[in-house]
């Protein structure tokens, strides 16, 4: 039986590289893609020919065309994880200050290159197959200083629910993993320490369990699908 094969962004590090060594220990295969060639390589390594490295910024073009020829030499997708995420400046600012150039990198990162990766992955993915947008409690929470990464990931949100409607044979989900100890949650709170935040492998099992029991098209928290949780 041909093992199924999952797209992730953002697969160097954090939730996207604690997810992909789970998918591989569970015997898929995983195209993996990040901006830092260097730490996609060592995932490589420590993975082996199950994990799929193609470096790049899915903000480029011509780097989600070569996700697209490599997706397709693969065979159907089983999963696409629309991972990678642009925070804004560290620390954050507020809307009043805020550098609209960066605010377009995020709308870039966060909302454009997700839609434009699923729009050649649409016809690649199988019946059933899973979509999963990596969302925030930013999103649906007003907090001060958020508004850049917090109304890129709403608009990211509603794009997901409407995607979900349009799709309705494909499993589509905007998933919050909370809070964790991640390089983007230090970036967020440079001067505190975010020790006590969970490991990002520690929420993988949560999604994992939102794929295996395949609710309704919409938007999850990591805590509605914790191990011990009743269904």
């Amino acid at each position: 039986m041909a093992r199924p094969t999952a797209l992730v962004t953002g697969a160097s590090a954090g939730f996207g590289l604690a997810l992909s060594h789970a998918l591989v220990e569970r015997g898929w295969r995983v195209i993996g893609t990040a901006r830092r060639a260097d730490r996609l390589a060592w995932v490589s390594e420590e993975l082996g020919e199950a994990f799929i490295a193609v470096p790049g910024d899915v903000t480029d073009p011509a780097h989600r065309s070569l996700l697209a020829e490599t997706a397709s030499s693969t065979g159907k997708l089983a999963l696409v994880v629309n991972n990678a995420s642009r925070l804004g400046p560290s620390p954050l600012s507020k809307l009043a200050d805020y550098p609209l150039d960066e605010l377009e990198l995020v709308y870039r990162t966060n909302v454009l290159a997700p839609l434009a990766i699923l729009q050649f992955a649409l016809p690649l993915l199988m019946p059933g197959a899973g979509v999963v947008n990596i969302s925030s409690d930013a999103a649906v929470q007003p907090y001060p200083e958020w508004g850049g990464y917090g109304s890129s990931k709403a608009a990211l949100d509603q794009l997901t629910a409407i995607l979900g409607a349009e799709h309705p044979e494909l499993s589509v989900y905007a998933f919050d993993p909370g809070d964790m100890r991640t390089e983007m949650h230090q970036a967020a709170f440079p001067s505190d320490d975010i020790s006590d935040r969970p490991e990002p492998s520690t929420v993988v099992p949560a999604l994992l369990r939102l794929l295996a029991e395949k609710p309704a098209n919409g938007r999850y928290a990591a805590a509605d699908f914790a191990v011990g949780r009743a269904s």
